[in-house]
Order: structure tokens, then C-alpha cells, then sequence
């Protein structure tokens, strides 16, 4: 197996590409103005409600400038239902692209991908979701989250250059730092930031490993007209 070693990384990165996809939109109406006002320039790339949520903060305005539907960027459109939004090479070539590899920079070049310098993802409420006396399987399985999981382990693998954010709670900190830095966080941050992440989805996957274990799969066909 290869494995990419890095031995250059910038200590402070200005945040000028951002990812946004969240499940808990508490904050927003915090973090997502502070971007823009911080940097003007800063491009924010999002889907489906979470677009929404931040065209309603910034305004029709923002539409092309500040804010880019993810299917645009990526040239594909989200797959019905949603299953399938931000699984893209474009995404996770952002993601995880490194300031100093030539290769990468070309890559990014050869498909008019940008270097993506935080992602603001967390996760769909699966522990919520089974916690109801009324959950049924098929709304617990509909509630795990794909797409989520693999932003913010790309984005926290990435710490070298990526700010991974999934806490609506670090939202305010983060703020703070850019305004005071030129609008960019330091290795500190994205390192701690990092951690949280993997924390993150470390919990989220151990929800659904418990939640699966206490079913009992003679019982599938009571939820499900199974064919053949």
C-alpha cells in the first residue's frame, strides 16, 4: 500500500473555500455571516436544506458569489431522495489536497476543483431518531448518514490545512480566531478541531452498532414485504 507522507504545512490558512452540510443548523445564523464579513471573497458550497438555510441568511445576493449549490460545482445532480449529494471527486479532492503537492495542484487544475479549507458538517440524528418509543427500523436506517461521516473524516484527516467543524459549539471560538488572524485558523485550531471530529463520528458509529445489535433480523419481514 502507498501512503502519502507529508513533511511541509502551513501554520495559519486563510479560509476562503468552505463545505457546508448540516444536520443541526443551530448557528448558523452566526458562523455563516461572520465568514463572509471576515472575507468578502469566501466561497461557501452546500446542499439541499442546509442551502437553504444559508440563502435565507444571506439573501438572494449571495447566490453565485458567496454561496454555489454543490450539484453546480460538481456538475452532478443529487440523487432522489438525497442519497447521494457531496460523494463526488471533486469534493473529496478538496478535501483532502495538500498545500504543497505539485500533483495535487495539478489535479485541482485539471477538473476546476478548489482546496476546500473548512468543513462545516454534522451528522444526521440517528441517536435521536431510535431514542423515539416509535421508531421503526426503516426510519432508523434512514437515518444513517454516508455522505456525513466521510466529509468529516476527510476533513479531520486533513488538519494539515482543513478546519473539520462539527460542533454548532466551537462556531463562536472560531470566529474569534479569524477575525483576529486575517480571517484564518491556526494548526492548533484544525488539530483540535480534528480530534473533536473523529470523536464525532466515532460516537455516531457506535450508535448505530448498538442500535443494530438489539435487532433481530427473523423480525425484518414485519417491516419489510420481501421479494423472492
Amino acid at each position: 500500500m502507498s501512503v502519502n507522507i507529508v513533511e511541509k504545512i502551513d501554520g495559519a490558512v486563510k479560509v476562503n473555500h468552505v463545505l457546508a452540510s448540516v444536520s443541526d443548523k443551530s448557528g448558523l445564523e452566526n458562523i455563516i455571516p461572520a465568514l463572509v464579513a471576515i472575507n468578502p471573497d469566501v466561497v461557501i458550497y452546500s446542499t439541499g436544506g442546509t442551502y437553504g438555510a444559508i440563502k435565507t441568511i444571506l439573501g438572494d445576493a449571495a447566490e453565485g458569489k458567496n454561496l454555489v449549490k454543490v450539484s453546480q460545482y460538481t456538475g452532478q445532480p443529487e440523487m432522489q431522495g438525497g442519497l447521494v449529494k457531496t460523494l463526488d471527486f471533486k469534493i473529496y479532492l478538496g478535501l483532502l489536497s495538500e498545500t504543497y503537492n505539485d500533483a495535487h495542484r495539478e489535479d485541482l487544475a485539471r477538473v476546476e476543483a478548489v482546496a476546500i479549507d473548512m468543513a462545516i458538517v454534522n451528522l444526521y440524528p440517528f441517536a435521536e431518531t431510535v431514542a423515539r418509543d416509535d421508531c421503526t427500523l426503516e426510519q432508523a436506517r434512514s437515518n444513517i448518514d454516508i455522505g456525513g461521516p466521510c466529509m468529516v473524516r476527510a476533513s479531520a484527516k486533513n488538519f494539515l490545512r482543513v478546519a473539520s467543524v462539527t460542533s454548532p459549539s466551537d462556531y463562536a471560538g472560531i470566529i474569534d480566531e479569524m477575525k483576529g488572524s486575517a480571517g484564518a485558523l491556526s494548526l492548533a485550531s484544525r488539530f483540535d478541531l480534528a480530534k473533536k471530529a473523529f470523536a464525532h463520528t466515532a460516537a455516531y458509529d457506535a450508535s448505530i452498532s448498538t442500535y443494530m445489535q438489539g435487532i433481530d433480523v427473523s423480525k425484518i419481514d414485519e417491516v419489510y414485504e420481501i421479494q423472492g
